[in-house]
């Protein structure tokens, strides 16, 4: 078996999460998180879609953690994701940070957009 060292090319992968943080590069975030290529961009939550919006042009897809369970985003949230043409997928946020760090991993040009649990 080979192994191979992952290298996430600069854009920072989460390391781990708990009760209300999100731990990325050693540092801990507190509440929500949004993250680009641009690394951690201060966002506040589901009512906060300047940032994700403002920022599509840097990810094919965002993948939106609506938490400890998944839920669908309110609809008036994804009428204007869809309007301004933003692509993502909505998950539970334990999954949203794994399928992230996975697709980042490989190149792909990911957002992550993540409730804490």
């Amino acid at each position: 078996m080979e192994i191979n060292e992952v290298s996430f090319n600069g854009q920072p992968p989460v390391d781990s999460y708990g009760p209300g943080f999100f731990r990325v590069s050693n540092i801990i975030h507190k509440g929500a998180l949004f993250l680009t290529l641009k690394g951690s961009i201060d966002w506040t939550g589901l009512d906060d879609l300047a940032a994700i919006i403002e920022n599509k042009d840097d990810y094919d897809v965002v993948f939106i953690g609506m938490g400890k369970e998944i839920s669908p985003l309110p609809k008036a949230i994804s009428n204007k994701l869809e309007k301004a043409g933003v692509p993502f997928e909505v998950m539970n946020s334990p999954s949203a940070c794994r399928t992230y760090n996975v697709l980042l991993s490989e190149e792909r040009r990911v957002g992550l957009a993540v409730l804490p649990i």
